[in-house]
């Protein structure tokens, strides 16, 4: 997880993510620096762009939630009905035990 912040803090500040890079900054915060780490992290984040990958991220979240509140509301008015009928079930069926 600190590569990852590492990566965001170099992209932020406007420094190339690289390998040294990464490893100066886990070691400025006090961590141990692991080069097979740094050199995945590279590798993982060539070709991409961190700010529209966070900007993607940002659309995707405020979108969902209004696409998901119709359904949650269909959802809502169903179960009042099927917990209804799971509670006469159980009743139902306890009283039969000691009818």
């Amino acid at each position: 997880m600190e590569y990852i912040y590492a990566a965001l803090l170099l992209d932020v500040a406007g420094k190339e993510i690289n390998e040294k890079n990464l490893m100066d900054v886990v070691k400025a915060a006090g961590m141990t620096a692991d080069e097979a780490r740094a050199k995945a992290m590279v590798a993982s984040l060539k070709g991409v762009n961190i700010k529209d990958v966070i900007k993607n991220a940002q659309n995707i979240q405020t979108a969902a939630p209004a696409a998901a509140a119709p359904a949650g509301d269909k959802k809502a008015e169903k179960k009042p009905e099927e917990e209804k009928k799971s509670e006469e079930e159980a009743n139902t069926g306890l009283a039969s035990l000691f009818g």
